[in-house]
């Protein structure tokens, strides 16, 4: 763990468990049983930075961990320069065989280590500005010879760079070329709408696309080659690669069986075009339960997917291959969780207002009593105890003891854990009430 975090990282890792939700940022500071992983992962990275494609498929269930360690790696490629996009997969707002949808959501959720989502138009304007740049060392001479030689060296440079994209998605350059023209003119209408259609918006104006010589909504087939441009233009922007995370993809297990055999297509031609060398400076990642992966309603319905993505898991779990294309999460079990909990301890006391009181008060004694009383409260399953275990820790304990001079958890304190709180996963595995009377006691009000 970093020894002295700053107080921003530190308020927004705690603010996220206070919400009961994975930090977007300051990951490094909680993680626990993932450097077994990491040195594959990070090759991966170093991979795709040297022009290469990567892929690898998260398995593991509910609380294993699965949504920590894919930001854990978007903030480890972020601090590569990478820019980095994380994409729910759902039915409803985002479905995997609509690429169209799910290039949007890229766009929408795109970040650099500078500009926090959506930094798709900062992204843009970077990438006009070093064009020019570039433009003026490869040819030094055109400032010399005024603004129409300067122009003529950037379109020059322009047409090179945007020549594979040209080929393949003719329109991304064409809206490129004429979105730079309009920024340059300072007509901010027509700029906005065309940043917009290339970010894979719907109901652009059309006299935008007019201007730009480009027709229609993105489709299908159109949305990969968007997603190659703007690997293109991340590239020329100073950000070697795009680390993009499609999250929940076991949710088409739930969908009808045209739509779920439809999105594991579009996953198949998606690892086929990585394989192919179509999307240097790419690296994907997907999310799911290995039910997913081994059942009958996962991957196995598309033999040639479900082939792609075989692993074996049948030897002991210490012996994981973390350079296979899968990679199996243990999930937590007691050990880690308490580490867990003095990691986020020692993180809050280190701004607290009363860091010697949190020290005597929240020891490890008492993490070890709050980590079973929660555990013990959802069933014994330590696996799905964490996220509810932190929020607890940070909101009921931690808080409490920092403000309240007086206030003792082992007196003044009894778990209680409400349906309303809990997920369908940890309500599922919630135990039955439990009379409280001391501390530790559990007082779980189920109807």
């Amino acid at each position: 763990m970093t020894s002295n975090p700053s107080p921003r990282r530190r308020r927004e890792v705690i603010d996220a468990l206070r919400r009961g939700t994975v930090p977007a940022s300051g990951l490094d500071l909680l993680a626990v049983g993932l450097d077994r992983f990491m040195p594959a992962l990070d090759a991966s990275l170093d991979a795709v930075a040297g022009g290469g494609a990567a892929f690898k498929a998260v398995r593991g269930e509910y609380g294993s961990g699965k949504t920590f360690l894919t930001r854990y790696v978007a903030e480890r490629a972020l601090g590569r320069a990478f820019a980095t996009a994380e994409v729910q997969i759902s039915e409803s707002e985002t479905p995997l065989h609509k690429l169209e949808t799910v290039y949007r959501r890229i766009s929408e959720s795109l970040r650099t280590a500078s500009f926090p989502p959506s930094a798709f138009r900062p992204v843009l304007d970077s990438w006009l500005f070093t064009l020019e740049s570039d433009a003026m060392t490869v040819d030094p001479q055109a400032a010399e010879q005024g603004p129409d030689a300067v122009s003529a060296a950037v379109e020059r440079l322009l047409e090179k760079r945007l020549g594979g994209v040209s080929i393949h998605t003719p329109a991304f350059a064409q809206a490129l070329r004429a979105y730079r023209a309009a920024a340059m003119s300072g007509d901010t209408t027509i700029a906005d709408a065309l940043a917009a259609w290339l970010g894979g918006q719907p109901h652009v104006a059309a006299a935008a696309k007019r201007s730009a010589g480009i027709r229609g909504e993105l489709d299908h087939f159109g949305a990969m080659g968007f997603l190659q441009g703007l690997l293109e233009v991340l590239r020329d922007a100073g950000h070697p690669g795009l680390l993009l995370v499609l999250d929940e993809v076991e949710t088409l297990q739930r969908v009808r069986s045209d739509v779920r055999d439809r999105a594991l297509n579009a996953l198949r031609q998606l690892l086929d075009e990585i394989d192919s060398g179509r999307y240097p400076g790419l690296f994907l990642m997907i999310t799911g339960t290995s039910a997913f992966y081994d059942g009958p309603s996962g991957i196995s319905r598309l033999p040639p997917l479900a082939q792609r993505l075989a692993t074996d898991f049948t030897t002991d779990s210490r012996f994981d291959n973390p350079r296979a294309v899968q990679l199996r999460l243990p999930g937590f079990d007691r050990d880690s969780l308490l580490t867990l909990g003095g990691k986020v301890r020692d993180l809050y006391a280190s701004g607290a207002e009363a860091p010697d009181r949190i020290a005597a008060l929240v020891d490890d004694g008492y993490i070890v009593t709050l980590a079973d009383a929660v555990t013990g409260a959802l069933g014994g399953r330590v696996g799905v105890a964490p996220r509810v275990f932190l929020k607890k820790l940070v909101t009921d304990v931690l808080d409490r003891v920092d403000q309240f001079p007086d206030f003792d958890p082992r007196k003044h304190y009894a778990l209680t854990v409400s349906p309303g709180e809990l997920s369908d996963e940890e309500r599922n595995a919630a135990a039955v009430t439990v009379p409280a009377g001391r501390p530790d006691d559990i007082d779980l009000d189920l109807p």
